[in-house]
């Protein structure tokens, strides 16, 4: 049995607060819910087709990154109800609620392949490699984004 997929629900019991953890950083706690189940929803339509061999946390969150992104793309074309059309665009705000936290307002700054190797680095703890395969790109590429990502991070946040 070892060759074997588990049972998606245990999959799924094993996965679900990394996910959640890296929706909510990703896409803000309003939006994370879609997201999560969305990301889940997907997973259980393709989890039968999957190798016994397969990464799976790595495979779930490439599944959420994605799923963060087309987030990140439906908001970016929603209309902005205003009264006053000279006020500012709120669609350029990367996350509609407001946070506290300056370092996680600082990390959704960033362009999305270096918050994206940011977030899966520090809240699922994933290694290089698969926040390579997260993200889609090589391992060097993985590596070079949280680099600079962590690198833009320091020159806004004081430590």
């Amino acid at each position: 049995m070892s060759d074997a997929l588990p049972p998606f629900q245990r999959f799924l019991d094993a996965q679900r607060d990394a996910v959640w953890r890296f929706l909510v950083r990703s896409v803000g706690a309003a939006e994370a819910e879609d997201c999560f189940q969305e990301t889940f929803i997907a997973a259980l339509r393709a989890y039968p087709r999957l190798r016994a061999d397969s990464n799976l946390r790595a495979w779930v969150l490439t599944i959420a990154h994605r799923k963060a992104l087309d987030a990140h793309r439906a908001r970016a074309r929603r209309a902005v109800p205003v009264a006053d059309i000279d006020a500012a665009d709120a669609r350029a705000e990367s996350n509609p609620a407001a946070r506290d936290e300056a370092l996680w307002d600082a990390v959704s700054e960033l362009p999305a392949r270096q918050r994206s190797a940011v977030t899966l680095r520090y809240i699922a703890d994933l290694p290089h490699r698969d926040i390579a395969a997260a993200i889609g790109c090589s391992e060097e590429a993985a590596r070079r984004s949280l680099s600079e990502g962590l690198a833009k991070l320091r020159k806004v946040v004081p430590a």
